[in-house]
């Protein structure tokens, strides 16, 4: 057990191959609303590498300085097109947002001292049999009493919708299981730089848990040992 979370410390590994024995929390939307794309690489997006930068800013900064930046007004420019034919690259107005909100939640006391208490880790990555099936995930911060994540968002007022759809309550359930601690948002709206902790409620966690034992029984279905349906034949069947 040491030795698997030992190597899925490595973004390498736990996002390549190696890491694709066990399934996580990205996989519950794929599994609940298109499981067609289950196992296939996603398209590389924006958000991506900004929530990417945003993250090593406050837990890895040293990974956070080899991001590029380019200087022009939008991703339509020739310059642009130019210089990121391999790939995307991030404005460097887009990442003057990041650093923003960055520094409005380092800047808040209550914040900075949880993100930095004494004895806090960071990136911790565990894996553990849920309902049986192999999860994993990869905690922002562990606590010696809770983990910390932190989001971003563009509308602090509405995150409690925004943390429905974006499966942030099978999240929380998913990592309460895998670490054995509570799980809290830390998070900053990027329109207006607000801070906000939000501490899940039975409910949220009840959700959470519900979406796992349907992305499990999708799973099951289509891509476990005994596959039940061809995934080539699924298709959505609704009553409008």
């Amino acid at each position: 057990m040491k030795e698997l979370i030992e190597k899925l410390k490595d973004d390498t590994q736990y996002y390549g191959e190696f890491g694709k024995q066990f399934l996580s929390n990205s996989d519950i939307g794929t599994l609940l609303s298109n499981p067609t794309m289950f196992g296939k690489p996603q398209d590389d997006n924006v958000n991506f590498h900004k929530g990417r930068y945003f993250h090593q800013l406050i837990l890895e900064p040293e990974k956070a300085e080899e991001t590029e930046f380019i200087g022009v007004s939008s991703r339509n420019t020739k310059a642009y097109k130019e210089q990121a034919s391999n790939g995307i690259i991030m404005l460097e107005k887009e990442g003057q947002e990041i650093r923003d909100c960055v520094q409005a939640m380092m800047g808040n006391l209550p914040f900075f001292e949880g993100i930095r208490q004494e004895g806090n880790e960071y990136e911790v990555p565990s894996i553990k049999e849920i309902k049986g099936m192999k999860w994993k995930g990869k905690a922002d911060i562990v606590c010696n009493d809770k983990l910390i994540d932190l989001k971003t968002t563009s509308s602090i007022s509405d995150f409690k919708w925004s943390a429905r759809k974006y499966n942030y309550d099978s999240q929380c359930y998913i990592y309460q299981q895998l670490f054995g601690k509570p799980l809290v948002f830390y998070v900053v709206d990027k329109i207006n730089l607000q801070l906000g902790i939000f501490k899940p409620s039975e409910e949220f966690l009840q959700r959470g848990e519900e979406k796992v034992e349907r992305a499990i029984e999708v799973y099951k279905k289509f891509f476990g040992e005994n596959p039940q349906y061809d995934i080539n034949e699924y298709y959505v069947e609704a009553t409008l």
